[in-house]
């Protein structure tokens, strides 16, 4: 079922719950006849990883899982955080610190295979980096302005400095820009943080026991804590933005819609 291109070996680990306040129950949430966590799962198939996994502290997404196919392992249901549910999954899976492992969400059922590849890759080819991730050029004056669009700034060698809910980077005469609706973007775009990770497993069981970092806590971004601690996120360039998360109503009507033309 799975490619055979891509970089080599590696594993896409899926975090899944059923606590959402917006979706209830949104994994199972039935997409073209088969539910979500499903349809991610598929996705990931796509790329050029050794395994999918779907890490769960839910009895019905594995139910669910095991009767499409799909290997999942159950974690504990106290877990404060996904890299924490990650890290057991490693553990589980008894995988070797050096191997690479990939975090889709399990609400992006329009994941692209290939920027699933792009991350994997990225982390293997920069020896001096922990983490990988992506991101792609704003086109939107308004996404600059959105908190809830996170921005990254990298360096010459494409490791994030850092990551924010601010319009980063900010042009000298910005202000002048911004004294009404925002019209105009700096050049080179300014970039926006697209939620995927690759991590090497022996990082990710570190990770978790990390001290929480004060940029961290300020801005809510996880990832500032690997670079307060002096971590390195290799990040890659996608030339387009990501198919869209599934976070409300609307947002399933709009995958839905997608999955339905396709079929």
């Amino acid at each position: 079922m799975g490619a055979t291109h891509g970089p080599s070996d590696f594993t896409v680990l899926i975090p899944a719950r059923l606590a959402s306040t917006r979706l209830p129950d949104k994994p199972l949430a039935d997409i073209a006849g088969r539910p979500m966590i499903v349809r991610v799962a598929e996705r990931a198939h796509l790329s050029g990883a050794a395994r999918v996994v779907v890490a769960t502290d839910s009895e019905r997404i594995a139910r669910v899982c095991a009767g499409h196919g799909v290997t999942s392992v159950m974690t504990r249901t106290d877990h404060p955080s996904g890299s924490d549910r990650l890290a057991q999954a490693c553990e589980l899976l008894n995988l070797d610190p050096a191997h690479t492992v990939v975090n889709v969400q399990g609400d992006e059922p329009l994941i692209d295979p290939a920027l699933i590849d792009a991350v994997a890759a990225l982390l293997q080819q920069q020896p001096d980096a922990s983490m990988s991730t992506a991101a792609h050029a704003i086109d939107d004056p308004a996404d600059l302005h959105n908190p809830n669009v996170v921005k990254v700034v990298t360096d010459a060698q494409g490791l994030a400095m850092y990551f924010s809910r601010a319009p980063i980077p900010w042009w000298r005469d910005g202000f002048g820009a911004a004294s009404g609706a925002p019209t105009a973007l700096p050049m080179p775009r300014p970039l926006r943080h697209i939620g995927i990770y690759g991590y090497r497993v022996g990082f990710l069981r570190a990770f978790p026991v990390l001290a929480p970092s004060p940029l961290e806590q300020i801005e809510s971004l996880e990832q500032l804590r690997a670079l307060w601690h002096g971590y390195r996120i290799a990040v890659h360039l996608a030339h387009q933005a990501p198919g869209g998360g599934v976070d409300t109503p609307e947002d399933l009507a709009r995958v839905r819609a997608v999955f339905e033309g396709r079929t």
